[in-house]
């Protein structure tokens, strides 16, 4: 048997690796936890001896180790922070401890997959937002886990906790947290509010998320008595408005619809004013609004109050005889196709309607 050619790490093959490492890949062969270290027939000691002066190897984190030399790679980073945080302790062990096990008892530090995903700005780096920092300049990745893990920051590696782990998406085969989520425990750790804002604004901007989700999971992670992120929360629904607008542009013309008067506000003549549409069709007296309310998480007497000045709009513009449909920014991206038939319907149904009400239409 040829004993020349090398393992990982520029490890020799040898009765400590009964098990070869190449059916791993890139940085899975090279960041190993302890427990995989023993699997391939390293012990506890065995690791230490390679992570003393000189050795080849690296301890990142508590049980988990780099097989080689010098500063690691951020997809290093990434997995040693998912393996120390999927990790579990040893029965009887302190919390927030995770002590390297004896080698006949590996079941108890394995990783139990689907335990803990990237979350925060590392997690929005690999969804792809321009406005996050780089992996490399981050100090600390974010790692999310359930509230019942005994688990304490270490490290470059920063704890978070949910109550209910969302379903976490696949990026460069890493598990990480969905874009609503990852913002929400970024701006958590933010107080820049020029960040915040970026952050915020390109989630919209660009598709990644609906302003009304970010704007739950913010109330929800009790981040809305924040001023700098109340400014920011700001500025993110004018661009969520000025997104569902280009869309509802977009809709009339490329589904055949008459071309409506747009941003007007309705008055009767010598009357109180009737309120803001962003789309009229006088001929038809069909109005369209766009619903880019975000609702919180538990309504405030000042929501309570917007929401039934709406309705009450909605109904003294139906007593006058005028349709009033209204449209989701969600449902304008998933389904335009079907909401402009909706508008479609609302306009020929009105040669079968009484004639409305004489109304002033002014441009807002």
């Amino acid at each position: 048997m040829n004993n020349s050619s090398t393992s990982c790490g520029g490890e020799t093959p040898s009765p400590l690796f009964p098990r070869p490492l190449s059916h791993l890949a890139g940085a899975q062969r090279r960041v190993l936890s302890a427990a995989q270290l023993r699997e391939h027939g390293v012990g506890a000691a065995h690791a230490a001896a390679r992570c003393g002066p000189g050795g080849p190897w690296q301890q990142l984190l508590p049980g988990v180790f780099l097989l080689r030399q010098g500063p690691p790679t951020s997809e290093e980073r990434l997995r040693g922070a998912l393996l120390y945080a999927e990790r579990r302790p040893a029965p009887g062990a302190a919390r927030g401890d995770v002590p390297a096990q004896p080698a006949g008892r590996t079941a108890a530090a394995r990783p139990s997959r689907g335990s803990a995903m990237i979350t925060g700005l590392a997690a929005l780096t690999l969804h792809g937002f321009a406005s996050a920092p780089a992996l490399t300049a981050l100090d600390h990745i974010d790692v999310l886990v359930p509230r019942t893990r005994r688990l304490r920051s270490t490290g470059y590696v920063r704890i978070v906790r949910a109550h209910a782990l969302p379903a976490a998406g696949q990026v460069t085969g890493l598990p990480v947290a969905p874009v609503v989520r990852a913002l929400a425990d970024a701006v958590a750790g933010l107080t820049d509010p020029a960040a915040v804002r970026r952050l915020l604004t390109e989630a919209v901007r660009y598709g990644h998320c609906e302003p009304a989700a970010v704007v739950r999971e913010l109330s929800q992670a009790r981040l809305l008595s924040r001023p700098h992120v109340v400014d920011a929360v700001d500025s993110l629904l004018a661009a969520g408005r000025a997104l569902a607008e280009g869309r509802l542009y977009e809709m009339v013309r490329t589904h055949g619809l008459p071309e409506p008067v747009w941003n007007v506000d309705l008055r009767l003549p010598g009357g109180p004013p009737l309120g803001g549409l962003d789309a009229y069709w006088p001929d038809h007296a069909v109005a369209l609004e766009l619903d880019t309310r975000a609702p919180r998480h538990g309504r405030t007497p000042e929501d309570e109050v917007a929401w039934s000045r709406c309705a009450r709009k909605r109904e003294h513009l139906e007593r006058l005889g005028i349709t009033v449909v209204h449209l989701t920014p969600r449902k304008l991206r998933d389904s335009p196709e079907l909401q402009a038939t909706v508008v479609r319907t609302a306009l020929l149904a009105s040669a079968d309607r009484e004639p409305a009400a004489r109304v002033v239409v002014l441009p807002r």
